[in-house]
C-alpha cells in the first residue's frame, strides 16, 4: 500500500472517529434539562414552603433545586381578603436559558439554570401593577463546565455584567383571580436588560395560585444580536442566532 493511501485511510478514519464522538455526545452524553412547564409549576406549588429564602444555584442537570425540600409545616393559604399586596420571589424560583445547537451536524440543545432570582410582584385586584426582578448571572450552571466557561466569558461577560433585570412597564390584567389550583394566562410587557443592553419585550405567561403561593411560568425569545450577545457558536459547535429565557417564578406573600 502506498504512503498516500495510508495517509488517506488515516484521515478518513480520524474523520469517522470524530463524527462518531460528536454523535455520541450530542445524542447520549449531552442531557439538557426538561423544559420548564406546568408540571414544574405543580411540583413546586405542591411542595411545602421552601426550606430557605436564600437564592442558590441548582445542581447541573436538575430541574427542581435541592432547596425545595419541604419544611416542617405547609405553606399557609392566602388571607380571605384576597391576593392584594406584595409578593416576593422565593428561593425555589428557576430561570434558565435554552439554545439549539449542532455538533458536527448532529442536533442537540444547550441549557443552563439558576435559582438566584430576586424581586417582587404587586397585585391589586385582578391586575399586576408592578414587578421587578434581578438575576445573578454569575450563578448559571449547565451539565458541561466548558459551556459554563464560554457563557461566563465571551458570551455573557458576567464579570462586567453580573446581573440581568426585568422591569414591568405595563400593568398585567389577568381578568380574574384564579381559584386555588387554577391557572390563568396573560401577556406581559417590560424592559429586559441583558449584557448591559435594555430592550422592551412582550411575552405570554401563565399564573397559578395554589397552597397560598403563586407561580408564574413563561419564556422570552431572545435574539442574541439585539442584546449585543456574541453568537455562542465555536469550532464545530454551531448554534442558532436566538434562544429562550425560560422561567418559573414562585412567590410568597410578604405584605
Amino acid at each position: 500500500m502506498s504512503t498516500w493511501k495510508k495517509i488517506a485511510i488515516g484521515v478518513v478514519t480520524l474523520i469517522a472517529a470524530g463524527l462518531a464522538v460528536s454523535f455520541v455526545y450530542a445524542k447520549f452524553i449531552n442531557t439538557p434539562d426538561k423544559k420548564l412547564d406546568q408540571s414544574t409549576v405543580d411540583s413546586l406549588l405542591d411542595a411545602t414552603a421552601p426550606a430557605t429564602t436564600t437564592p442558590a444555584t441548582s445542581a447541573p442537570g436538575s430541574t427542581i433545586p435541592a432547596t425545595t425540600a419541604p419544611a416542617t409545616a405547609p405553606a399557609t393559604t392566602a388571607p380571605a381578603a384576597g391576593i392584594d399586596g406584595t409578593w416576593t420571589a422565593g428561593a425555589d424560583s428557576i430561570l434558565g436559558y435554552r439554545v439549539k445547537e449542532s455538533i458536527n451536524g448532529f442536533e442537540t440543545e444547550a441549557n443552563g439554570r439558576t435559582n438566584a432570582v430576586t424581586g417582587s410582584l404587586t397585585l391589586q385586584g385582578t391586575t399586576a401593577s408592578a414587578a421587578e426582578f434581578t438575576v445573578d448571572m454569575t450563578t448559571f450552571k449547565s451539565d458541561e463546565s466548558r459551556r459554563d466557561g464560554q457563557f461566563n466569558g465571551r458570551i455573557m461577560s458576567v464579570s462586567q455584567f453580573p446581573t440581568a433585570t426585568f422591569v414591568l412597564t405595563q400593568p398585567i390584567d389577568f381578568g380574574s383571580v384564579p381559584a386555588d389550583g387554577a391557572s390563568i394566562t396573560a401577556s406581559a410587557t417590560g424592559d429586559l436588560t441583558l449584557r448591559g443592553v435594555t430592550k422592551s419585550v412582550t411575552f405570554d405567561l401563565t399564573a397559578t395560585y395554589k397552597n397560598g403561593r403563586i407561580a408564574v411560568l413563561g419564556n422570552i425569545p431572545v435574539v442574541f444580536a439585539d442584546f449585543g450577545i456574541p453568537n455562542p457558536s465555536i469550532a464545530t459547535i454551531v448554534t442558532e442566532d436566538h434562544g429562550l429565557l425560560e422561567f418559573v417564578l414562585v412567590f410568597d406573600r410578604t405584605a
